[in-house]
Formats: C-alpha cells, structure tokens, sequence
C-alpha cells in the first residue's frame, strides 16, 4: 500500500471512528440530503452537523452538490472502497485459522 493510499485509509477509519459520523452515513447513504434534515434526523446542532460533514468530505466518505440553494450530500463509495480493501485483506487468513482450529477439534474428538 503506497503513503498516499494509506494516508486516504487513515482519514477514513479516524472518520468512522465517531459515532455521529456513521449514523450521518446511515442518512445519507440512500439519498442526497440538505444539512438540515440531517442535523434534525440525526439530533445534532447544524453547526455540528457541518462540522462532520467536512471530515466526512476530507476523508474521501461523502459528497456534496449544489442543487438550486440547497447543498446536499450523499456517500461517495469510492472513499469506502479503501476501507473495505483493507479490511478484506484479513478475511482470507482469518478463515483459514478458523478452519484449521475447527479441523483441529474435530481430529481431537472435542469438535
């Protein structure tokens, strides 16, 4: 993994770190929605709101668009996609240590 794409990884998990920040993401991930409906869907202030926002944007998580006076945002996947590259990368492995206790038990009488 280069620095670039491990600094873009960094971002995200610091931004899916908060809680307020992953329930923003429930919101927005079906459709685009104005700051206010998320502040008042998600119970926060709009300042805050907007405050999660950026760092949802500067982590590469979200998007934003002007649509007349409103400025709505949505999910951008691709700011997910180096998360969940990272994170399949355990998948193989833990499977197979999975596999190999389970198989281990069974040798053993215990499974």
């Amino acid at each position: 993994m280069g620095a670039e794409a491990a600094d873009d990884l960094d971002l995200a998990l610091r931004a899916l770190a908060d809680g307020n920040r992953r329930a923003i993401l429930r919101l927005i991930r079906s459709t685009a929605l104005p700051v206010g409906e998320i502040a008042e869907a998600a119970g926060l202030s709009q300042q805050t709101t907007s405050h999660h926002l950026g760092v949802l944007r500067n982590a590469g998580l979200a998007v934003s668009a002007r649509e007349g006076t409103r400025h709505l945002f949505a999910v951008s996947t691709d700011g997910l996609s180096a998360v969940r590259s990272y994170l399949d990368d355990f998948w193989p492995g833990r499977l197979a240590t999975l596999k190999a206790v389970i198989e281990a038990r069974e040798g053993d009488g215990r499974g």
